[in-house]
């Protein structure tokens, strides 16, 4: 059995954040069910171009592969049975919407407990289902802006600057699935299960980590540095070679004593000189760090890294996403995997970073919306078909002439 393999997730989620959370659940063999709303032509992220057709796209792809999907509208009564249903077959209802729509909709534990005590209702929220941010909307970049990174990123002379990925959304996917793992394991342990208040801003302040902790202590005003400079390693940074750019890194005395002797000035590391030590370099930097640019300037990139792989000094390539994609490491680690899709045919995306055992994972297309109607309704909840049709055409899965097994008697009529 694959990890996860005995647990099962309702899934009320959408676009990035909720969805990259439970994807890496998912690929450990947990039983995600997607509930996406049929009234907005479920998940949004389905219509994210640019690579995308009708309900189809590779975003799509990227986030909801190994995950089942049932069109449900959980506005309607008949909706809410079938939810609750499932709530009763299942460990974890989890969710990312605005802070005040859980309670608003019913998905919280005090909700729930009724239907099963052991519940864990896990909700990723932009700010949390308490304080004065609860009822806003959040998205990556606002939180890149409200949290301090984009004045944290870029080049000291230019605007603010956001991270090239949506690290908030990712990152609070992340913290998401620590907390419902964390939720359910004491829940089996105790039998009583529980709501996990999860939010982006707080994956975002909690990001902030040592540059918050120095500045609480000791009033440290985090500033931009040049070429991505560590703000108290010297040197540690990107350089630009004749031909490209490289990042190298002395996090430790033995990496300085090395790089000064690779650039042909070992007298720099030595004791009592004015680049001896980690203070010594920091307070002459501006002194130090323009003799090193004028140095890596005289050879290329892969001239520089194989001196400095040689060496044993922590170095790399500043690549651009083909170039990862193309790593023998990448490849090597299998990052790159493939699923069968109807319409985009074979997809390439990539792994899971998540490895637990030494079981290969396996990875399933993303589900098209509504595809395992019959799988959820009569495998997993037990209906029969009188009560199938029965709750069709009271609403509860949309349209009724969009339910399989329904459609052909609503045309019929």
């Amino acid at each position: 059995m694959k990890p996860l393999e005995d647990v099962r997730i309702i899934a009320v989620e959408q676009y990035g954040a909720g969805p990259f959370g439970s994807v890496h659940l998912a690929d450990l063999g947990a039983e995600v069910i997607k509930i996406e709303d049929p009234r907005v032509g479920g998940d949004v992220g389905r219509y994210v171009p640019p690579y995308g057709e009708e309900e189809d796209s590779l975003f799509f792809e990227t986030f909801n592969r190994n995950k089942r999907s049932l069109s449900l509208d959980l506005s309607t009564p008949a909706g809410r049975k079938v939810f609750e249903d499932l709530v009763k077959v299942s460990d974890v209802v989890y969710s990312n919407l605005r802070g005040d729509v859980p309670k608003k909709i019913g998905i919280t534990y005090d909700d729930l407990k009724h239907l099963n005590p052991a519940i864990v209702c896990c909700s990723l929220t932009g700010f949390g289902m308490t304080g004065p941010r609860s009822k806003e909307p959040g998205y990556d970049y606002i939180l890149q802006g409200l949290a301090g990174w984009m004045d944290l990123t870029g080049e000291p002379d230019g605007p603010p600057a956001k991270s090239g990925l949506s690290l908030v959304d990712y990152s609070g996917g992340f913290v998401a699935a620590i907390a419902l793992l964390a939720g359910l394991h004491a829940a089996r342990r105790d039998g009583v299960g529980m709501d996990c208040d999860v939010s982006l801003y707080d994956t975002a302040i909690g990001l902030l980590t040592y540059p918050a902790t120095w500045h609480l202590n000791a009033g440290f005003t985090p500033v931009r540095t040049r070429h991505s400079a560590h703000p108290s390693l010297v040197p540690f940074q990107a350089f630009e070679a004749s031909d490209g750019w490289l990042v190298v890194g002395c996090a430790k005395e033995k990496f300085w004593a090395r790089l000064a002797k690779v650039v042909g000035h070992p007298e720099w590391a030595e004791p009592g000189s004015r680049f001896g030590s980690f203070a010594d370099r920091q307070r002459n930097s501006a002194e130090l760090l323009p003799l090193l640019e004028e140095i890596f300037t005289r050879r290329t990139v892969a001239e520089w890294l194989e001196v400095l792989y040689a060496a044993a000094i922590p170095c790399g390539p500043i690549n651009d996403v083909a170039q990862a994609m193309e790593e023998e490491h990448t490849k090597a680690r299998g990052l790159r995997v493939t699923t069968e899709h109807p319409r985009f045919g074979t997809v390439e995306q990539i792994a899971s970073p998540v490895r637990v055992g030494d079981q290969p994972p396996s990875y399933r297309r993303a589900p098209l919306r509504n595809e395992d109607f019959e799988l959820v309704v009569r495998d997993i909840a037990g209906y029969d078909e009188a009560t199938v049709r029965e709750l069709a055409a009271q609403g509860a899965f949309g349209d009724p002439g969009t339910v399989p097994g329904v459609e052909a008697e609503a045309s019929a009529r």
